[in-house]
């Protein structure tokens, strides 16, 4: 479903991803993960096709197309979502206005609002949102755990292809992560795939995963099955940063 190959990614002139390679079938469950500034979330931005990010080198392919130079609205037509560390807040815009909009935008098919209503409050139920939640200005005053809610509910609505998570289990308490992985779990089949960069190992006791890979320095330092966590777990990063010869 995508390949990353040999991708250089550069903000504001300073090398960020130096020849990354990344490989994820359909159907699998990829973990990124890394010690802060290791480039997990550039990316993230990178494969979503943040404009503050530049592919100086390598290319993305998407179900075999090159996306590299696409914006970040034809890839999301295409089917990929990125859900944000940190949620935008949308002053006069409802949530439940916003999904619809997305929908539209997506699909270009006319949203049935009985029908859209239903899905949308289904999904609410899974993540324990309350409706009214619907009708506010998109994470307006939400809590950072609510914010987050958010995110995965808009992935639940829209179904996307492939589903990109940073960090969305940052700052959330134990009953939190419960919910959003429960979310995180009804989105998962044998036809979608899922890459979730985090510092959490919690999120990932409920989903099976595939691969793990660990970032460093912005390049791929070590790739394994999810035994690999455990290990993180027990010794943290230090292991695999490269050493250094004098």
């Amino acid at each position: 479903m995508l390949e990353v190959n040999n991708l250089q990614v550069y903000a504001e002139d300073k090398m960020i991803l130096n020849n990354l390679n990344l490989s994820v079938n359909q159907g699998e469950v990829h973990v990124i993960m890394g010690p802060n500034g290791a480039g997990k979330s550039t990316l993230g931005y990178a494969i979503m096709g943040h404009p503050g990010y530049s592919i100086e080198e390598g290319s993305i392919l998407f179900e075999g197309e090159d996306i590299t130079q696409e914006k970040a609205d034809v890839r999301a037509k295409k089917g990929i979502f990125l859900s944000f560390q940190n949620p935008e807040e949308v002053p006069g815009v409802t949530l439940e206005n916003f999904l619809r909009s997305s929908r539209l935008a997506l699909t270009g098919k006319p949203v049935k609002v009985f029908a859209y209503k239903k899905e949308l409050y289904k999904a609410m139920e899974t993540l324990n949102m309350d409706k009214d939640y619907a009708s506010r200005y998109l994470n307006v005053g939400f809590s950072g755990g609510e914010k987050k809610k958010s995110e995965i509910l808009q992935m639940l609505v829209l179904e996307p292809k492939l589903a990109i998570l940073d960090e969305t289990d940052s700052g959330l308490d134990v009953d939190s992560v419960k919910i959003v992985s429960k979310g995180v779990e009804a989105f998962k089949n044998k036809n979608n795939s899922l890459i979730i960069i985090t510092h959490n190992t919690k999120i990932l006791e409920y989903l099976p995963i595939d691969r793990v890979h660990i970032l460093q320095s912005g390049r791929i330092v070590k790739s394994g099955d999810a035994s690999l966590i455990e290990q993180i777990n027990i010794s943290g990063f230090r292991d695999f940063i490269p050493k250094i010869v004098h």
